[in-house]
């Protein structure tokens, strides 16, 4: 079994959101990615308060993948300096754990 992991993310939209969404899912890096209701987001960027109303995700994959999600969220995300947050899952169901292992892909050397 390996080992889960959950990774933040933020869009900017729901269209957005949804196309990050099936894209992971189609390079099979997340087994699972849950959108949430709208939110907003108060931060600094460049030196001034910025705000605005996004989109989350919980992305969830494998700790060996996260390199490979990370890259490709990268390259498909709008945002110049896309969130992206990964924290280790300390516990689960064993049965939900192996789910996530048997619909993701191998990590690549």
């Amino acid at each position: 079994m390996s080992d889960p992991f959950i990774v933040w993310c933020s869009a900017p939209d729901r269209p957005t959101a949804e196309r990050l969404a099936r894209g992971m899912l189609e390079a099979r890096l997340a087994a699972c990615v849950t959108l949430g209701a709208p939110v907003r987001s108060f931060y600094r960027w460049r030196n001034a308060l910025e705000e605005a109303d996004e989109i989350p995700l919980v992305i969830k994959t494998r700790a060996e993948l996260y390199d490979a999600l990370e890259a490709w969220v990268r390259a498909h995300h709008p945002y110049e300096v896309p969130e992206i947050l990964g924290v280790p899952a300390v516990r689960g169901s064993a049965d939900y754990v192996e789910w996530i292992t048997q619909e993701t892909r191998t990590a690549e050397p």
